[in-house]
């Protein structure tokens, strides 16, 4: 298959573009630049060039603005939500509009579609929450709308923490950890929804060969855990103490309006749809996800 993939420069599209490349597939990245052959893309104008060669079996949509780089001030928070919305809406309308449209639009959400839900088992059933991530995963899923209407199978991937030794969030949780400050953040008993790098690409594998998922689909491990859970394994696998709790107060102080976003919340997903198409995991456990990571 010819799949072209946004955001393939990132964490995720890295690793996924070389899954599928293995696998016999031809991954072509959407690009920022402009060039006369490649693909490529401009949110902010509007425009969108399919390349030389641009008809396509799938689309993978995984660009987005970093959510956790500096505080979220309101432009941050604007930047956020354009590269989401703006770019999905881009492309989803753009596709609609091909003569030749993809069978499959795989497009990027989060579980922060959930909010803060306490100990609620979250499921692709389960309803949207508050706050301002669930409002943007909200509008991202919205933006696809117009493939869907087009008649082009449409996969709303929500993905949790990803664990990945080449980067993401763990590289920046290490460091305290190694030093013997690491701990708890808050009170330690908001659940933590995540996914091993492997599984997570081959999840997407799974997603592109099983025609009757559409929809939310939670890219998560089954095992979710809570952070307090999260601090010892990872403490455990490093060799350091966990005994040093981040309290909620300092955390506000140091990130604002992040640390509830990302911290301090409670999201409690499970792989249900996944799961119930046969898919299997092959890290389901944190602790040998952790190993595999470091």
């Amino acid at each position: 298959m010819r799949i072209l993939v946004s955001g393939a420069s990132g964490l995720v599209g890295t690793a996924l573009c070389a899954y599928l490349q293995a696998r016999g597939h031809t991954t072509v990245p959407l690009s920022r630049t402009r060039g006369e052959t490649q693909p490529w893309w401009d949110i902010h104008t509007g425009e969108i060039s399919w390349g030389s060669n641009p008809d396509y079996d799938v689309v993978i949509h995984l660009a987005g603005e970093n959510i956790s780089s500096g505080r979220w001030t309101t432009r941050k928070k604007e930047r956020i939500r354009m590269s989401r919305a703006s770019g999905t809406t881009l492309l989803a309308q753009s596709l609609a509009e091909k003569e030749h449209k993809p069978t499959l639009l795989i497009s990027g959400s989060a579980v922060g579609f959930y909010g803060d839900r306490g100990d609620e088992e979250l499921t692709e059933q389960s309803k949207s929450g508050s706050g301002f991530l669930a409002q943007v995963c909200q509008e991202w899923e919205a933006a696809c709308i117009p493939a869907i209407t087009a008649g082009i199978r449409t996969v709303n991937i929500r993905l949790g923490m990803v664990l990945s030794p080449n980067g993401g969030a763990l590289p920046q949780m290490l460091l305290p950890f190694k030093l013997g400050l690491g701990g708890p953040m808050g009170n330690g008993r908001q659940f933590m929804s995540w996914i091993y790098i492997e599984d997570l690409c081959r999840a997407i594998g799974h997603i592109i060969q099983e025609r009757t998922l559409q929809g939310a689909v939670n890219l998560v491990s089954p095992e979710p855990v809570r952070n307090k859970e999260f601090t010892t394994t990872l403490g455990r696998v490093i060799g350091r103490p966990t005994v040093l709790p981040a309290p909620s107060f300092a955390l506000r102080l140091l990130l604002g309006e992040m640390a509830d976003a990302l911290l301090l919340s409670s999201t409690r997903a499970v792989p249900q749809k996944l799961q119930e198409s046969g898919f299997t995991f092959t890290h389901p456990d944190l602790y040998g996800s952790l190993q595999q990571s470091i």
